[in-house]
């Protein structure tokens, strides 16, 4: 394995891993709102339960 293969090896592997990081805080960013709506669903099916006799 020369020079060459190793620096695109490597150059790669940190492109690999900037890209993992950025779509983990993407999806970390949307989990409040996903509680939320979840939280949101939740309410609105007890209270359509409290509704019907």
């Amino acid at each position: 394995m020369d020079w060459d293969a190793i620096a695109l090896s490597v150059l790669a592997a940190f492109g690999a891993v900037v890209i993992a990081l950025s779509q983990l805080h993407d999806v970390l960013g949307k989990v409040p709102a996903i509680i939320r709506a979840w939280h949101k669903i939740r309410r609105a099916w007890r209270e359509a339960g409290d509704d019907q006799p």
